[in-house]
């Protein structure tokens, strides 16, 4: 997994609002974060949390983009259940989460698996990981993000 101080990878990716955002050369504070997958308990605290705060990380000149493997169609459908305004990132071809390194072995009851890890990383506005958060913990965490986003 990237770490503070790494490049993000030299990938462009499309927002369900219709954005480009190039990864390693965002041109603002871009706040990236992973999440395993649309409709679950805690992914969904998560973008729900961030849409809450979305006004104001953009007062403080950041974007802020949720990326799962999800297809774009079941990100539409998330987004309009729960009234989300956090643009997502559909990574079906896993472009993205390798490049940051946050799809791998999973182990849920003793069963292993692949997935998504929750991390998530701030980048500068030349796309150097200034903090990463590689164990994200639902509860707290935005405000923690945000709070880090003031301090550039």
């Amino acid at each position: 997994m990237l770490e503070e101080g790494d490049k993000a990878p030299a990938v462009e990716v499309t927002t369900t609002a219709g954005n480009d955002i190039r990864l390693d050369a965002p041109g603002a504070p871009l706040v990236v974060y992973f999440y395993p997958k649309d409709m679950t308990p805690g992914c969904t605290t998560e973008a729900i949390d961030f849409s809450e705060h979305l006004a104001e990380f953009e007062a403080e000149g950041a974007r802020v983009i949720g990326v799962s493997r999800d297809s774009n169609e079941r990100h539409e459908k998330f987004i309009a259940k729960h009234d989300l305004t956090v643009p997502l990132v559909s990574d079906e071809n896993g472009k993205v989460s390798d490049g940051f390194g946050t799809w791998g072995e999973k182990q849920m009851y003793g069963k292993k698996f692949m997935g998504m890890h929750r991390a998530t990383f701030l980048l500068d506005r030349d796309g150097k990981i200034v903090k990463a958060w590689p164990k994200v913990r639902v509860k707290g965490h935005v405000e923690e993000v945000l709070e880090a986003v003031k301090a550039l």
